[in-house]
C-alpha cells in the first residue's frame, strides 16, 4: 500500500515523512499518503478512501475542505499570501477567541502549537525571574528542548527513551510529575521552593492517549500553582473547542494564568495562540523585556480559515449537541464490539476526542497508559485501515469526531470494529 510513494519520500526526506508518527514504525506497513479529502473522508494516492478519524490530528473540526472556510482561505490568497504586518482580520479572529476564551485577556498569535507552549514557558520564566517549570510524566507540549523531557505522544509511540540534543542543564530545569498525582506535586514545590515559575499541563492529555483529570484535580493544581507563587499554564492545543466553545477552562471553571491554543484556532492552517493575564502578556516585547517574533505570526490566509472555522461554530447553537452525541456514539459502540468479542480496552473520552486503550484496567495517568498492549493495537489498526478506517497510527494519540461525519460513518464504522474484533 503506497510504497511507491514511500520509496520516493525516504529518497529525500529523513525517515520518509516530515513528522515521525507519520511513518507508520510502531504499527507497520507503509503509510497512507493522501491526494485529497472531503468531508469525512481522505482519499489516497491510490485511490482508496478511508473514514477519517485524525482530521490532521485536531483542527478539521468541521471536516475537510469546509466549502466556507475553503472559499474564505481562496478570496484572502487573492489579496497575498504574507505581509508580516498586521491586518484587521488578526484583530477579529482574536476578538472571537476572547469571546471564547474570557481567560485569555491579551494574547500573540504563532505558526505552532510548539511556539506556543515554547513562548509560553519562556514567559512565565521571565515574568516570575525563577527557573524551573513542572510538566506530567507524559505530556507533550511540543517539541523545543525544555518540554521534551519525558513526553509522550510521538516519543512514546518510537520507544526514544530520551532525546539526544537536549543539554543537561536545560533538562534539569524541568521537573516531571505524575498526572493525576497531587502528592508527588506537592512535594516538587516543597522541595523547590521559590524556584518554580510554573507547570504546564494539558487538563486533558490527548498525548499520552487521552487522559481526563480526576475530580478536584485541576482545582488544587490552581491553588498550590496561587500559594507557591507559579504560573499555571494550560496547554489546550488539543482540547480548545473540543468539548465546547472554548475549552476545558471554561467547562471547568479553572483559571490558568496562561493558555496555549492550536489546531482548531487555524482551521487546518498553520496557526496558534498563547495569551493569558493582561499583566502577564506585557512582559511580552515590544511592551516588555521577554522577547518573541515571527515573520509568519498571525499569517493572513491562516487568520482567514480561524475565522470561518470560529464564526461558523459559533452560529451554530446545536453544533456541540450534535458532535458530541455522535462521539458518544462512536465510543459506546466501539466499546461494545470489543466486550462481544472478549476484549479488554479501556475507553477515555473529552468531548470529540477519544483514546481506546488496550488495557484492562483504568487507564489515569502515563504509567497505565503504558500498560497498553500496543501489538494488538497495532494489529487492529491495520484491519481497521483494511476495512477503510484510518485512525491514528500509534495507541498513544487521540481519535477525533467531526462535524461532518455522518450517522452512517458512525455506524459503518462500528460495523467494521465488530468484525476486526472477532477476527484479533
Amino acid at each position: 500500500m503506497n510504497s511507491k510513494a514511500m520509496e520516493s519520500a525516504v529518497r529525500v526526506f529523513t525517515g520518509g515523512v516530515n513528522s515521525p508518527v507519520r511513518a507508520f514504525k510502531s504499527v507497520g506497513g507503509n503509510p497512507v499518503f493522501i491526494s485529497r479529502a472531503s468531508g469525512s473522508r481522505i482519499f489516497d494516492v491510490e485511490g482508496r478512501d478511508y473514514i477519517d478519524y485524525v482530521g490532521s490530528w485536531g483542527p478539521i473540526i468541521l471536516g475537510h475542505a469546509d466549502p466556507d472556510v475553503v472559499a474564505a482561505v481562496c478570496r484572502t490568497a487573492a489579496n497575498g499570501l504574507s505581509f508580516g504586518a498586521p491586518t484587521e482580520n488578526e484583530t477579529r479572529l482574536a476578538e472571537l477567541i476572547c469571546e471564547a476564551f474570557p481567560v485569555i485577556e491579551r494574547m500573540r498569535f504563532v505558526s505552532s502549537g510548539t511556539e506556543a507552549t515554547m513562548s509560553a514557558v519562556r514567559l512565565a520564566r521571565g515574568f516570575t525571574g525563577r527557573p524551573i517549570i513542572i510538566k506530567c510524566d507524559g505530556g507533550y507540549h511540543g517539541h523545543a528542548d525544555s518540554l521534551l523531557v519525558s513526553a509522550g505522544s510521538g516519543v512514546a509511540t518510537l520507544a526514544i527513551p530520551g532525546c539526544p540534543g537536549i543539554p543537561d542543564d536545560i533538562a534539569r530545569n524541568t521537573l516531571v510529575v505524575p498526572f493525576n498525582d497531587l502528592p508527588a506535586l506537592e512535594a516538587c514545590f516543597k522541595e523547590h521552593s521559590g524556584q518554580i515559575a510554573g507547570m504546564i499541563v494539558e487538563p486533558v492529555c490527548g498525548n499520552m492517549g487521552v487522559v481526563n483529570p480526576a475530580t478536584g484535580y485541576l482545582e488544587s493544581l490552581r491553588q498550590l500553582c496561587t500559594a507557591n507563587g507559579a504560573l499555571l499554564i494550560f496547554d489546550e492545543v488539543m482540547t480548545g473547542f473540543r468539548g465546547c466553545f472554548g475549552g476545558v477552562s471554561r467547562l471547568t471553571g479553572v483559571k490558568p494564568d496562561l493558555t496555549c491554543l492550536g489546531k482548531i484556532v487555524g482551521g487546518g492552517m498553520p496557526l496558534a495562540v498563547y495569551g493569558g493575564r493582561a499583566d502577564i502578556m506585557a512582559q511580552i516585547a515590544p511592551e516588555g523585556p521577554v522577547y518573541q517574533a515571527g515573520t509568519l505570526s498571525g499569517n493572513p490566509v491562516a487568520v482567514a480559515s480561524g475565522i470561518a472555522t470560529l464564526s461558523k461554530i459559533k452560529a451554530d447553537n446545536s453544533f456541540y449537541d450534535r458532535l458530541l452525541a455522535k462521539s458518544a456514539r462512536l465510543e459506546k459502540g466501539l466499546a461494545e464490539a470489543a466486550s462481544s468479542a472478549g476484549i479488554k480496552v479501556v475507553s477515555n473520552r473529552y468531548g470529540s476526542m477519544m483514546t481506546m486503550f488496550f488495557a484492562a484496567a483504568a487507564v489515569s495517568d502515563y504509567e497505565s497508559a503504558k500498560k497498553s498492549d500496543t501489538q494488538l493495537f497495532a494489529r487492529w489498526f491495520r484491519e481497521m485501515l483494511n476495512e477503510g478506517i484510518y485512525l491514528a497510527p500509534s495507541q498513544f494519540e487521540a481519535a477525533f469526531v467531526s462535524a461532518a461525519h455522518s450517522e452512517a460513518d458512525i455506524e459503518t464504522t462500528v460495523a467494521a470494529a465488530r468484525q476486526v474484533f472477532q477476527r484479533l
